[in-house]
């Protein structure tokens, strides 16, 4: 099955912003900002860990969650585990090094085994408190962040 065949329509919503991307986004704002996609026909999200260490994941799964599964399409990636640990300090990513500044707190480690990725799915499902997903992408494999 290819992703047209799966994909409900010709616009997806990607939610880095939701993980307060570049800025602090209030949490009043980010639901909203789903709520209004859904009732405007979205029903393609794309989410990560990395987006706001968690915290794209969890705004996102406030909303949607409470949507029939069958009504949209899903897709997070794998590549980062977040922790519950605290990062204390700057965070090194390379290049997009302060692009989630104002994001979760929590230390994020970079890891791409089997059992990362399994952990990585399960941590992403709670989050986003659902069942399932119907995509999953390996992020972020590029030297931009890996040199």
């Amino acid at each position: 099955m290819s992703l047209k065949e799966i994909l409900p329509g010709r616009l997806g919503f990607g939610t880095a912003p939701l993980g307060n991307m570049f800025r602090a986004i209030p949490e009043e704002e980010a639901t909203a900002t789903v709520e209004a996609a859904w009732d405007q026909g979205v029903r393609y999200y794309d989410t990560a860990p990395f987006y706001g260490a968690g915290l794209s994941e969890q705004r996102l799964g406030k909303v949607i969650s409470t949507k029939p599964r069958d009504a949209y399409v899903l897709s997070t990636k794998v590549g980062r585990v977040i922790l519950d640990e605290l990062e204390e300090g700057a965070r090194d990513l390379g290049e997009k090094g302060g692009i989630f500044e104002h994001g979760n707190p929590n230390k994020i480690v970079h890891e791409w085994t089997a059992e990362a990725t399994e952990r990585s799915i399960e941590d992403s499902l709670r989050r986003l408190g659902t069942d399932r997903l119907d995509i999953v992408w390996v992020h972020d494999i590029a030297q931009d962040f890996h040199g």
